[in-house]
Order: structure tokens, then sequence, then C-alpha cells
């Protein structure tokens, strides 16, 4: 069984930084494209960022692109998200997906505010 568990969420103010982690179990965890995407309240659930099997390939959409990195550590079974400069429309509840899998964690909430 998959088991993707966020961390990291949390409050912080419009500038900041945050770092999410996504701790994986039920796969193998190397040989699967990983991805974080992100729900706002009444909005549809939208890509942030994918990552490739070897890390060499990412992709992100176009609101977080120059300010999230994502990265993965293998041999932790772990996929990151680094967000910089956050802004109050990055507020929503962010989740981690292995698209192979059709496995989701359950969120973890990120609250961008002054």
């Amino acid at each position: 069984q998959v088991q993707l568990v966020e961390s990291g969420g949390g409050w912080v103010q419009p500038g900041g930084s945050l770092r999410l982690s996504c701790a994986a179990s039920g796969l193998a965890f190397s040989m699967y494209v990983m991805s974080w995407y992100r729900q706002a309240p009444g909005k549809e659930r939208e890509l942030v960022a994918r990552i490739s099997t070897t890390g060499a390939s990412t992709d992100y959409g176009d609101s977080v692109k120059g300010r999230f990195t994502i990265s993965r550590d293998d041999g932790k079974f772990t996929v990151y998200l680094q967000m910089n400069d956050l802004k109050p429309e990055d507020t929503a509840e962010y989740y981690c997906h292995a698209p192979a899998r059709n496995a989701w964690g359950q969120g973890t909430q990120v609250t961008v505010s002054s």
C-alpha cells in the first residue's frame, strides 16, 4: 500500500520561505515521477511541480517558476518542495502525488499572510 506523508506547512509572511517534505513508502520510490499539487479554497487542484525519476528533469506551474524548487532524495524516499518569495496567492493545501500509482498524500496547509 502506497503511503505519502507531507510535512512542513504552516504560516509565513509574504516574502518568506518554507520547505515541504513528502515521505513515501510502499513503492519503489526511485522508479517513480513525483509531483506536488495545490488546491486553494474554491479553486481546482493545480500542478505546482514535477520531478523525473532521476531528478534531472523538472517542470513547474507558471505561477511558481523561479520561486519554487522541487528535489528528491531517493535514499530517504522523500521529495521536497522549497518555496521562496511566498505570496498570499500561494495559500493552499499542498499535496504530494505519485501519478503512476495514483497515490495522494493527505495534504499540508500553507498560509501566506501578514
